[in-house]
């Protein structure tokens, strides 16, 4: 099996602390593949409400996750405190791919690195719309470029 590339906390320009919960724990005792995926969008939507000004409740945009993915490196388990890492890997007119690690708190390299896509739609008619721009200011400041 060929090696994971390192999912370094230098990698990433943001970061959102979270906790994990006591139901978070599956019956093996670490958490559930299932819930990393809870902590990337909520850390990648808080920043969105923050930073890029979204209006989850009354916006004309509203973002789509059309794709995801998740690779697992180390066990994370209550009550561990964590850090996720975000950044954009791609950033489009509709679209923008981010690119996420879960980091225990202090931690230099990650317990698994994920990324998704959301595609920017009108809330009316749920069609792709262009990412307003605050929205893509905001992105774009997460923008990372391959090297």
């Amino acid at each position: 099996m060929p090696e994971q590339p390192r999912h370094l906390r230098g990698d990433y320009r943001q970061f959102r602390s979270i906790s994990t919960r006591w139901h978070d724990n599956d019956i093996y005792g670490h958490v559930n593949n299932v819930v990393y995926y809870s902590y990337f969008d909520s850390a990648v939507n808080a920043y969105l409400i923050e930073r890029g000004g979204l209006d989850i409740h009354e916006g004309e945009v509203v973002g789509f996750v059309v794709s995801s993915s998740c690779d697992y490196f180390a066990s994370i388990a209550f009550p561990d405190a964590l850090e996720v890492g975000l950044r954009v890997g791609k950033l489009g007119n509709s679209s923008v791919q981010y690119e996420l690690a879960i980091f225990k708190a202090g931690e230099s390299q990650a317990c698994a690195a994920g990324r998704f896509v959301h595609v920017f739609v009108d809330r009316a008619s749920n069609q792709p719309t262009p990412i307003p721009n605050g929205l893509r200011q905001a992105l774009a400041a997460l923008l990372v470029v391959a090297e």
